[in-house]
């Protein structure tokens, strides 16, 4: 059994406190043949400074060191991308590190940035993450992002991702969905629902109006996943500014429209063999106790070992942290939205538990019980916790190193309560050359103060928590 000391599990500090000043993302889609990455880079910047109103060149004279992500360098052709795309950007000769770490990069790189702003190296960072999805077919895609599995144990297996996450869709529904078609129903409903949000987002690449059983008809990938469970395959860029707190008072008297937001990073990690999970005592989150697990495997037959083929102890782990370092002590009471990694909808209802929204076994009552929705279809209140507003990997996007940043950038929108505004420009749809949708919704969660993000890697090699507070409405009065 694997067991860690209380040194090993420390919540980690902050030495100074670090805050998101703006945000950035490009148009996200299948395929942008007549544009180079370094341009949908710079999209994503001019955007971060236009929230600011300012220059990207303004913007530039705060920036220290960039950090920057994305998946992996075959996709581009361009090995060291994150120099090619600091030079572009024109911030040569300052620092530029890359980070990469699987569908978590988005998430680490800005672990990266909060790392460097708390330790002092810089004042002022940019976070960078983008993915070019659409230079190789898509069949030598998928098998290049299987490549982030175990070569030498799990890629035999199926050489596509969804064939790592169908077994332990198999698992869950045996074991928490008791093999119920009901259970199978609720999965197309986060499809339903993530697809249906993405058509009020201009940068999304999925939007479809759907049904529950456009969902189960759609073809078979690996079963019991559909087309229409799996996340996309996207090309587009998303960045974030981080600073210290004299820099993020400088640049909020500039624009003082856009109050500074405190960011905290929580992140763990796991095996790549989800086959090969040692057995562990679950680590409790602070609204849990050990008396609700006592009779786990009593009301679940075959939950009798954690963590099992169903569960993500990085994500666990990184909530964890985060909520350590926040003062957060339920998330369904102290935030007011989330951004899940629903690379698939099983990965989305197994992230409820790991993160505490609901106890182990207990996820699909998140999705059932319309706490997620911005607008509970049951009472036609507002959910309790609404989730992947933005559409999340499934209606928005999947641009691998983007992807965590584009989520954090997300529950930022709501906080500064620009959600609206930045969604629903007409200019913007027309830019992007769509068309706004007559019954468009907005989905601007009223008062928001408090978001959570959450990037994911592999079946859970990686995983970060990103907490995002405004900053008169923290939960720990030290507030690091």
């Amino acid at each position: 059994m694997i067991r860690f000391s209380d040194r090993q599990l420390r919540i980690p500090k902050q030495s100074r406190p670090v805050y998101l000043v703006t945000a950035g993302m490009s148009q996200f889609g299948r395929a942008f043949p007549a544009r180079k990455t370094e341009e949908l880079c710079i999209d994503a910047f001019v955007m971060a400074a236009e929230m600011l109103g300012m220059s990207p060149a303004e913007l530039k004279t705060y920036i220290q060191m960039g950090l920057y992500g994305h998946f992996a360098d075959h996709f581009g052709d361009q090995l060291l991308g994150e120099a090619v795309i600091h030079d572009r950007l024109g911030l040569d000769p300052l620092p530029g590190l890359g980070v990469k770490t699987g569908g978590a990069t988005g998430g680490y790189t800005t672990l990266a940035a909060t790392m460097a702003i708390a330790s002092g190296q810089a004042d002022c960072v940019l976070a960078m993450g983008w993915e070019r999805m659409d230079e190789v077919p898509t069949d030598e895609g998928n098998f290049l992002i299987s490549c982030a599995a175990d070569k030498d144990w799990e890629t035999f297996l199926g050489q596509i991702y969804t064939g790592y996450y169908a077994p332990m869709a198999q698992r869950y529904w045996q074991v928490f969905g008791k093999r119920e078609p009901s259970f199978r129903e609720t999965l197309a409903r986060i499809a339903v629902k993530h697809r249906g949000y993405a058509r009020f987002n201009p940068f999304a690449h999925g939007a479809m109006k759907i049904t529950i059983d456009d969902v189960l008809k759609s073809p078979v990938v690996a079963d019991p996943l559909r087309a229409l469970d799996a996340c996309l395959m996207s090309v587009g860029a998303a960045c974030c500014v981080i600073c210290d707190e004299a820099t993020a008072n400088e640049i909020h008297k500039r624009a003082p429209h856009m109050k500074p937001l405190r960011i905290w990073v929580g992140a763990g990690t796991h095996t790549l063999r989800p086959a090969d999970r040692r057995d562990m005592d679950i680590p409790l989150l602070p609204n849990e106790t050990a008396e609700q697990y006592k009779d786990l495997e009593q009301r679940f037959p075959g939950a009798d070992r954690y963590p099992g083929f169903t569960g993500f102890l990085a994500a666990r782990m990184a909530a964890f942290y985060a909520y350590g370092m926040t003062g957060i002590k339920d998330p369904t009471v102290d935030l007011d939205l989330v951004e899940l990694h629903d690379a698939f909808t099983i990965s989305d209802v197994q992230t409820y538990e790991d993160v505490g929204i609901r106890p182990y076994g207990e996820g699909r009552t998140y999705v059932e019980s319309g706490d997620c929705y911005h607008t509970n279809p049951h009472t036609g209140l507002p959910g309790k916790l609404p989730s992947n507003l933005s559409g999340g990997l499934i209606g928005c996007m999947h641009a691998v190193g983007a992807t965590g940043i584009m989520q954090i950038d997300e529950v930022a929108m709501h906080l500064w309560n620009r959600h609206a505004e930045v969604h629903g420009a007409p200019a913007r749809w027309k830019a992007f050359g769509k068309e706004k949708p007559a019954d468009w919704t907005d989905l601007q969660v009223k008062g928001a103060k408090r978001g959570m993000a959450v990037s994911h890697a592999g079946v859970g090699s990686h995983v970060t928590a990103t907490i995002l507070m405004d900053p008169d409405a923290l939960l720990k009065k030290e507030g690091c």
